[in-house]
């Protein structure tokens, strides 16, 4: 009688079809409940069409700045001199008051190095928003104070950043940010 026993609960019974309908029906419910839920939390269009914009650098020469807006916030992109490159690059990472490159095109953990913080050794973008109260540094205009550095100066608390963005003097606690962009021509960068 055991053996008979054990070849009746090894069969699938209709008790077992019917928890295993009960199951899946639950489980595609589930998915369809889920799926329009996460759905709906998708950015729509509009979101979608500002979160890159594209900037045309030709008419930018050489030593000038200008001051983009994206994502309602100002980005600030210079095409730089030698002179700032080279000054730039000459200054150790050790001088720095942030060590990290708060890039969003590089790795997380790299160094603050003027490599680490461009695409193109001539141009360099930023978001133009302090890192100590928000405030947005000046430097983007042609004759205006950029700060001990050359770069930018927010004269709300004294911050001063170089031509790279990095914090060097005042309060700021870390560089300016780099937003993720590309070249997607030669004088053409997207951001975003």
């Amino acid at each position: 009688m055991g053996a008979t026993k054990d070849m009746h609960e090894a069969e699938p019974t209709r008790r077992d079809f019917i928890h295993i309908l009960a199951g899946t029906t639950a489980v595609v419910g589930a998915a369809g409940v889920a799926v329009p839920l996460i759905h709906q939390m998708n950015p729509d269009a509009s979101v979608l069409a500002l979160s890159t914009k594209e900037v045309d650098l030709s008419a930018l020469e050489v030593g000038q700045a200008i001051k983009v807006m994206w994502q309602g916030k100002p980005v600030f992109i210079r095409r730089r001199t030698a002179e700032e490159i080279k000054s730039v690059e000459e200054t150790p990472v050790s001088a720095l008051k942030d060590g990290k490159a708060r890039n969003a095109n590089v790795a997380a953990n790299d160094d603050a190095e003027d490599k680490n913080r461009v695409i193109k050794p001539d141009y360099i973008v930023v978001v133009g928003v302090c890192t100590h109260l928000g405030c947005v540094p000046l430097g983007t205009s042609q004759g205006e104070v950029r700060g001990d550095f050359g770069g930018w100066f927010c004269p709300c608390h004294g911050s001063h950043y170089d031509n790279a963005g990095r914090i060097r003097k005042g309060p700021a606690p870390e560089n300016l940010q780099v937003p993720k962009y590309q070249f997607v021509a030669d004088t053409t960068i997207r951001i975003g």
